[in-house]
């Protein structure tokens, strides 16, 4: 099969479409219909279906896309432990992070790595934990910087960085005032938290419910940042990482509770790692044992 057939058809799969998929690859729709009908023609079966303005996978292309990954990922690893043999660390690294590992934890590491490496070209972009892993499962980037939950071949997690969580609210609201609190005290008050779906509001809804406590929630959102500037107006108390604590919030004196969570790195376990991955975890490792 030849490997831009290949290309075109999990571009197809991925966008949705062969307009999309055209402009993903530089390409003419045309060019693009061409290089599915002649996979078609090799492989003797449908790949698609046309319905209304969908592009569909037949039961055909569900069986190939997973093999069209691996074929293409294994390609694009063959290419780049050639050059990166004659060559030594370079080529590209593609990275995605949290926004706020992004923010507190990664500039002195990125900051060493790139001088270090200066040939290699680091393309990082910034997304929910969530779907950090989601890039990494379908080989969209090599590795992630994420808050770390239960993990399921083939994804693998390197703990990297204990982070423990605090129970914050501002000066002025109720709770403040108090000098003992207990879960059953904040449950009688409203919270501003992350998303129900990342991991940190799991580990503070997952406290809540060991009590057999409500948790009333005013407000979610993906960022923490908006968090702590909601928390600290006094709209709500809140569950914050330490690196995020200043004057503007207090510290609850939450008795018999102790949160925290993991930061870290995820891999595919199914793919070689490029010698610039190797490279940057290095650094990480290093990083994280100096503290």
């Amino acid at each position: 099969m030849e490997l831009a057939n290949l290309a075109a058809f999990l571009a197809v799969a991925d966008a949705g479409g062969f307009s999309a998929a055209a402009a993903a690859l530089h390409l003419t729709q045309p060019a693009v219909s061409k290089r599915i009908a002649q996979l078609e023609s090799e492989l003797d079966a449908r790949l698609f279906d046309r319905v209304g303005r969908q592009v569909l996978l037949t039961e055909a292309g569900q069986l190939l896309l997973p093999r069209a990954r691996q074929l293409l990922g294994d390609a694009n690893d063959a290419r780049r432990a050639l050059r990166e043999l004659e060559h030594g660390i370079g080529g590209s690294l593609r990275l995605v992070s949290s926004h706020h590992i992004g923010l507190h934890r990664l500039p002195p590491l990125l900051r060493k790595f790139s001088a270090r490496y200066p040939q290699v070209a680091l393309e990082l972009r910034f997304m929910d934990s969530e779907q950090a892993w989601h890039e990494v499962l379908h080989a969209r980037a090599e590795l992630a910087l994420t808050t770390l939950g239960p993990t399921a071949s083939p994804l693998q997690a390197t703990p990297v960085w204990h982070d423990p969580l605090h129970f914050v609210a501002a000066p002025s609201h109720p709770l403040a005032q108090r000098t003992r609190l207990s879960l059953s005290d904040l449950s009688a008050h409203p919270a501003v938290l992350a998303d129900p779906g990342t991991f940190t509001h799991r580990i503070v809804a997952d406290a809540f419910a060991a009590r057999g406590l409500p948790l009333q929630l005013r407000m979610t959102t993906h960022y923490l940042e908006t968090i702590k500037m909601l928390a600290s107006v006094g709209l709500a108390w809140s569950v914050l990482p330490q690196t995020l604590l200043d004057r503007s919030l207090l510290r609850l004196p939450v008795q018999g509770v102790a949160l925290s969570r993991q930061l870290g790195l995820i891999t595919h376990s199914g793919r070689t790692p490029s010698r610039a991955a190797q490279a940057f975890t290095r650094l990480l490792l290093q990083q994280a044992e100096r503290g």
